[in-house]
This record gives C-alpha cells, structure tokens and sequence, in this order.
C-alpha cells in the first residue's frame, strides 16, 4: 500500500537530490540486503545465550538467578530502546542510528566473550538488547521511507529472517560450542554484525541520510498525531503486547505445561520445537497472503483466533492433538507479529510517524510480555498447577480478537479512511 500523492511527506533534501538518487529497483535490492542482515543479528545473541546458558553458567560460576536476569534483561531494555529509538533516529536519522545500534549490538557480543564475568556478560547483553530495542522500532520506518510500495514483502522477509536465523543459531551453538569453546561460539555471531555495518554504511552513502520529514495531512490546519493520545495507536500496543505475552510465555513454559498434562519430556520438548519452527512458514504465508490481495483484518483476525484455539486445546482438549495446539498458537503468534510490524508503516502517514508508532506500541508491548513469564511462574507455584495460568491466558487471547478486528479497520492512525 502506498501513501497517496496528496499525503506524501515533503522534504527539501529528497527534491534537492531527487536526480542523484539510485533507480528505484537498486534502492529494492539495498535495501532488502541491508534489512536481511539487520535481521540476522537481532535474534541470534539472544537464542544462542539460551541454547548454551548451562555451559556459560559452568564457565562463569554464575546462579540460576544471575541466568534468569540475562534472560530477563531483553524484555526491559527492548522497551527502554524502543521509547528512546523514534527521538534519536529522527535527530540523527534512521540509517546513521542503525549504524550506531549495530556497532553497539556487535561491541555487545565481543564484550560477552572478551571479558568471561558475570559483569562482563551482563554488561554485554545490556548493550546489545538495547540496541536491538532500537532496531525493532527503526526497522518499519526505514521500509516505508525508502520502499514504500514493497511494505508487505520486505517486512514479511525482516521477520522471516529473524526466525530462520534464530532457528539455525539455535541448532548449531551447542555443537559448535564443543568444537570451538562456548566463547567462540557466541562471538563468533559478531561477524555478522561487522557484515551488517558495511551493507548500511554503503546504504547510507549511496541513498543519503534520512532527516525530519513534514507531514501533509488531508485538511489544511492538521496537526502531527500524539501516539500516546490516539487510540489506534493504543490498540496495536496491547495487541502486540498479548501477543508478545502469549509467545515468551510459550517458550518458557510451553514444555512444563505439557508434561504436566501426561506427555513425556521428550515429547514435550518436541511441541516447543513445533511452536517455534511454525514461524517460518505462518510469515511466508502471511505475506504471501497479502501481496495477493487479502484484506489485512480478516487475517489479523484468523491469527488472533488461532492463538484462542491453540491455548483451548493445550488447556482442555486431547494431547494426542499437542502438535496442532502448539502449531497453531506458534503460527499466530508469528503472524501476528509481522502483521503488527506491517501496519506500523500502513497506517501512519509519514516516517516520523511510524518510527513514533512503532516505539510507542513495542515500549507498551514489551513492558506487557514482561509480566507474562513471571506472572504464570508465579501462578503456577501459588497453586500448584496450570489451570488459573492458562484460563487467565484464554482470556487475554479472546480479549485480543476483538482487538484485532479494531486494530486492523482500514483507518490510519488519526482515524481517517487508509
């Protein structure tokens, strides 16, 4: 979907260097490049630590409390990064900010493996969970400014690169880990970075440096639109936030749940194989979807529904059907995921609007799927089972298909028709 002619932002940098600037396809393909390698870097540190916290904790001598605050250290400081991304990348732009964040994120990870102490790897993570903050919240305005009518395709491949790489990073550190030494083996993923600063670099020199944009609205006398006013803006934070509540507690829990309810361990531990590789392929028909044609709210609707169904069945129904319960609530978890990412540019009618967006609603989000780990932890040892923690998620899910419908109307974020 691209913003009509009326509604374009207009700036007097983009007129005075329209007829420097690369063709429109060159610009696709730059961007795609430097867009899958930010991709890459966002999800690795993060699942590699996870795959091999047993290892780093032998290592580093460290308790089961100092591990569950490297693992909890994410949820905070993506919300810090994303209240603070949207003012900085429109002070300094968007790609120069990128270029400071990956350099942050990259710095993070060596800081993880050149210095193997508690407050070494603490100070690491801290640094690079930041600077992936502000790398979801930049992402979407930096795919509506520069490929505004390639929306869905280059935010359907962001989060599919995510979860692929998170997926392959995931299978392959603990084994490489005893090839190499677990410090090579969770540093070793800062090439990536390094590879991912020179694409952008390049991106920046060739395409110029995103500035602050004046929105043109439809009615004379408008004004820029207060997120943290505006109710749509509102709707997609606690949309994406149940969601995000939804999916980190899944992947803590969702093994433990199953157990509990008479499978195996192994068993168990293969259900939250199945809730994690359903991402892969719910993202590609997703965007597939929409590149078709299919309206966005009947499918944000369906991904809500699916998120219903599949805690109804790991609630109440046969665990000969786990597979499909974890199926379907790891596919509507994912797409409802892109699907918040998407209209982050959709609905917004310049950049700085959707960098505003997108801070706003993953600061609100975050926070949110904060509490859902340690509020079913802490429900589950209060009762001794997971009846009260799943009932209160079926919900929360139920509450976010209505959500889903309003967050999904075709209005823009001031309320106007899209």
């Amino acid at each position: 979907m691209s913003t009509p002619s009326n509604l374009q932002p207009k700036s007097h940098l983009d007129t005075a260097s329209a007829s420097k600037l690369p063709s429109s396809r060159f610009t696709f393909w730059l961007v795609l490049c430097a867009i899958i390698l930010l991709a890459t870097n966002m999800r690795a540190p993060i699942v590699a630590l996870g795959s091999i916290a047993p290892v780093v904790q032998d290592a580093l001598n460290i308790s089961e409390t100092e591990i569950g605050w490297l693992g909890a250290v994410p949820m905070l400081t993506f919300a810090v990064g994303a209240l603070i991304a949207p003012a900085i990348g429109k002070r300094f732009g968007l790609e120069n900010t990128l270029i400071a964040m990956i350099a942050l994120l990259t710095m993070g990870m060596i800081i993880r493996t050149i210095i193997p102490t508690w407050i070494g790897f603490l100070s690491g993570t801290l640094l690079l969970t930041l600077a992936i903050g502000f790398a979801n919240t930049l992402a979407a305005p930096v795919i509506k400014q520069r490929t505004p009518n390639h929306i869905p395709l280059i935010t359907g491949i962001f989060s599919l690169t995510m979860t692929v790489t998170a997926g392959i990073v995931a299978g392959v550190v603990l084994p490489l880990s005893e090839q190499v030494g677990w410090q090579w083996a969770l540093g070793g993923w800062s090439l990536l970075g390094v590879f991912a600063i020179v694409i952008w670099i390049f991106l920046r020199l060739r395409l110029g440096s995103s500035s602050h944009q004046v929105a043109v609205l439809p009615t004379s006398g408008s004004s820029e639109v207060s997120m943290w006013r505006t109710p749509f803006a509102w709707q997609i934070a606690v949309f994406m936030g149940l969601q995000s509540l939804l999916f980190y507690t899944a992947a803590s829990f969702l093994p433990s749940i199953w157990v509990s309810q008479g499978l195996s361990a192994v068993k168990a531990g293969q259900m939250g194989s199945v809730f994690q590789f359903m991402a892969p392929f719910s993202i590609l028909i997703i965007t597939w979807l929409i590149n078709r044609g299919r309206p966005i709210q009947a499918l944000t609707v369906v991904a809500a529904s699916l998120n219903v169904i599949g805690v109804l069945g790991v609630s109440y129904f046969s665990t000969d059907l786990a597979w499909l319960w974890s199926g379907l609530m790891g596919i509507g978890c994912s797409a409802i995921f892109t699907l918040s990412m998407m209209l982050f540019s959709l609905r917004t009618y310049t950049t700085n609007q959707s960098s505003e967006l997108s801070g706003m609603a993953q600061f609100v989000g975050y926070l949110i799927a904060f509490f859902g780990p340690l509020g079913t932890g802490w429900l589950h040892e209060a009762t001794g089972d997971w009846d009260l923690p799943l009932l209160i998620m079926l919900i929360l899910m139920i509450i976010n298909v209505v959500i889903a419908w309003t967050v999904s109307r075709p209005v823009m974020v001031d309320g106007r028709p899209a």
